[in-house]
């Protein structure tokens, strides 16, 4: 039941990014774009965690 349940979430989540995609292109490449700079940012936040601690964590 459960495994059915997560292929039916996936297509649904399919359907609707596939809609967004055509109904309005651009809107949709600023939510990529949005995307990348918050995983950028995360990559960022992270490599400066470990700076700090390879420092000492002064």
């Amino acid at each position: 039941m459960a495994v059915n349940a997560k292929k039916i979430a996936v297509y649904v989540v399919v359907v609707f990014v596939m809609y967004v995609i055509i109904k309005d292109p651009a809107q949709a490449a600023d939510y990529v774009q949005i995307g990348f700079e918050g995983i950028s940012d995360a990559a960022k936040a992270i490599g400066d965690f470990f700076t700090w601690i390879a420092d000492g964590a002064h």
